[in-house]
């Protein structure tokens, strides 16, 4: 099986002068091509540092990071940059969009940092036009940032993330910024990608959003603690289906509510919403004199 990346035996140590902190204590990973991983662990175990070495931005103390075959461990930063442009697609919790470009503008960002620095050609703008409609933003490609919603915003990094045909896409808390229908919007699409053989490779704390991925691989103190293979797949038909039986419970816990409140508070509805909502009612025939 081809491995779209790999690392072996991963260190990363960080000397604070009397202490040196051991973030990564021999990390070895095998990323076949077309996986779908879900990177997780507690604050300190590790999973934000191999991360950040597998998008590129650091560099291991020791061990190798194989990335398309390339061994890219000891590359210097011109490497590096070269690398993060050519072979990873990012996608951050916060979007990371410049707020001065379009829609269109944040997509096409990746091409103006390619080897040689070459302009934009009519065949890369109608790329950059059809990935825009592929994520849904076909009507707002002369939209800005502050006009998206966060799901929109999101969709653009998508879309930014796939315009170099990269070997692995990062996905660090991708949903974090979202509610969960929206969350379910944008797996959808991360699913989507994945089924088309495009390796995925995310951080995220939500045990129900690494449902959706093949495996999870839980930190712990610096060393893979466990790998849990997700025999049933959380897929978008299921995550609806689970959004609207928990929108049906709420609505049940809601009528008990009200059900439970004194007959002389329900007989007057509007007792009743400042009960449920919390908001105190004044009482104006108290006023009357």
């Amino acid at each position: 099986m081809k491995m779209a990346a790999q690392v072996i035996d991963l260190q990363k140590h960080y000397d604070l002068g009397p202490v040196v902190v051991k973030a990564l204590r021999g990390v070895s990973l095998d990323f076949p091509e077309g996986d779908f991983v879900a990177i997780m662990g507690s604050s300190g175990s590790g999973k934000s540092t191999l991360l950040n070495l597998l998008g590129g931005l650091d560099r291991p103390t020791s061990g190798k990071y194989i990335l398309g075959g390339e061994d890219v461990s000891q590359m210097d930063d011109t490497q590096l940059s070269t690398v993060r442009n050519q072979k990873i697609g990012f996608i951050f919790q916060s979007y990371n969009l410049i707020s001065q470009y379009t829609v269109l503008e944040n997509i096409e960002l990746p091409l103006h940092y390619r080897p040689g620095h070459p302009k934009l050609s009519p065949v890369d703008r109608e790329k950059c036009e059809r990935m825009a409609q592929r994520v849904g933003l076909g009507q707002r490609m002369d939209h800005r940032p502050f006009q998206l919603s966060g799901g929109q915003q999101q969709r653009v990094a998508i879309a930014r993330a796939m315009m170099n045909d990269p070997e692995i896409i990062l996905a660090d808390e991708a949903t974090g910024n979202l509610d969960s229908v929206t969350s379910i919007e944008i797996m959808t699409l991360l699913r989507n990608l994945n089924d088309e053989g495009r390796t995925i490779i995310m951080v995220t704390h939500e045990p129900d959003i690494a449902m959706w991925a093949k495996r999870q691989l839980v930190m712990r103190d610096g060393v893979l603690f466990k790998e849990i293979v997700n025999e049933v797949r959380t897929t978008p038909q299921s995550a609806l289906a689970a959004q609207e039986d928990k929108a049906f419970v709420d609505d049940e816990v809601a009528k008990a509510t009200l059900a439970a409140l004194p007959k002389t508070a329900s007989a007057d509805p509007g007792v009743v919403s400042g009960a449920v909502s919390g908001e105190k009612k004044s009482d104006n025939s108290s006023k009357k004199k």
